[in-house]
């Protein structure tokens, strides 16, 4: 990031119109404007953001221990290294990572991040179609397990998780509506990002349902071992994990940012430069020990699914749905005789219920899953 105060000045040029300042701020940076919004917005907005973001961070690492924890079993079959060991290792990898200064420095690593998620997206789909046309493919059961209780709580809490898989342009969102003109390219940046999240995502959980039905796990590479041995080939699933893991370094350093910038908005003196040893010092002991805090959360509550569906409902739900049909009306003032004016009512009071009903969904299956593993436990 930029020398500290910085965003104040930027925030003035923005006021008189200078257009270009949008296009060197960076992710924390704007997170901090938004935040220190007018009125209700700062006490809102900028908290869920930096919840979804910092919670982001956990559930990378999280993943990303599973995905070491894979590569170590395809190496040493029945290993015996537990998963909190690997969580710890990508967590030490990660306070390195973190130490680049600002979103603008992670423009080359967003690129290599964006061609990680395209190979291990076709590597998924491509080991889906292989077991499932195989005769090693499990049974296939499409019907909905469980009693009409569980399957409405079941129904609430997948609407979470699918708001955070399909929520993660929430950075891009965020540089595109805080600077004119929003069809720049800040908003061309966000549309690169949703084209790429629905082709993905969309054929990695189709093929992978058609192939495993209800059986399907909270992560997709989860169904390609079975008791620690590789059901596809061992070369495909190596190939995919290690695209997995690093592209998992590449997001959680990516929305690792606004948890630096609010760090060093407290410890930064404002007056020293950058690189000065007044702001370095603070600046490595404050990303440090937040990545240390996200490892340690990342190790102790090891459900990758259930940590997706709280951040999904308590986070991208209200932030991608609600807020800004409320935002429309507040700024635009549509005639509350019309058809905009309803239509974003209705659509804030029906995603605000959502969310508040898919947290509730959200909590309740990480107490569930809770009951039955310990901390720290090695899933």
């Amino acid at each position: 990031m930029g020398a500290p105060g910085r965003d104040e000045e930027e925030a003035k040029k923005m006021e008189a119109g200078d257009d270009t300042v949008g296009q060197k701020l960076d992710a924390g940076a704007l997170f901090v404007l938004q935040s220190k919004g007018p009125g209700w917005g700062r006490y809102y907005i900028g908290p869920i953001q930096f919840l979804v973001c910092f919670g982001a961070v956990v559930a990378s690492t999280l993943l990303a221990g599973q995905s070491m924890k894979a590569i170590y079993l395809i190496a040493v079959p029945g290993g015996t290294i537990k998963l909190y060991v690997f969580v710890a290792i990508f967590g030490g990898w990660m306070m390195i990572l973190a130490q680049l200064p600002s979103f603008h420095s992670l423009r080359h690593v967003n690129l290599v991040s964006l061609m990680l998620c395209l190979s291990y997206s076709f590597c998924a789909v491509a080991g889906c179609i292989y077991l499932g046309t195989s005769d090693r493919a499990p049974p296939k059961d499409y019907s909905i397990s469980g009693n009409t209780h569980s399957r409405v709580y079941g129904v609430f809490n997948a609407i979470a998780v699918v708001a955070t898989t399909y929520g993660n342009g929430i950075i891009p969102e965020i540089q595109a509506t805080v600077a004119a003109p929003v069809t720049g390219k800040m908003f061309k940046g966000l549309c690169l990002c949703y084209a790429v999240v629905i082709t993905t995502f969309f054929s990695v959980a189709t093929s992978g349902y058609w192939a495993f039905g209800n059986a399907a796990q909270g992560t997709l590479l989860s169904n390609f071992m079975v008791d620690g041995k590789a059901i596809i080939p061992e070369w495909l699933l190596l190939m995919t994990e290690l695209f997995t893991l690093l592209q998992l370094s590449a997001v959680a350093v990516v929305y690792l940012q606004p948890t630096n910038e609010v760090l060093e908005g407290v410890f930064s003196d404002p007056k020293a430069g950058q690189y000065a040893p007044r702001n370095v010092v603070p600046r490595l002991l404050a990303r440090t020990a937040a990545v240390a805090i996200g490892t340690t959360v990342a190790a102790m509550v090891p459900f990758f699914g259930d940590m997706n569906a709280l951040i999904g409902a308590f986070g991208f739900l209200p932030l991608d749905f609600a807020v800004p049909a409320v935002f429309y009306n507040v700024t635009f003032k549509p005639s509350k005789k019309g058809v905009v004016f309803w239509l974003n009512t209705t659509i804030a009071v029906v995603f605000s219920a959502l969310a508040v009903i898919a947290s509730v969904t959200a909590v309740r299956q990480i107490v569930l899953d809770a009951s039955t593993y310990k901390l720290f436990a090695n899933v």
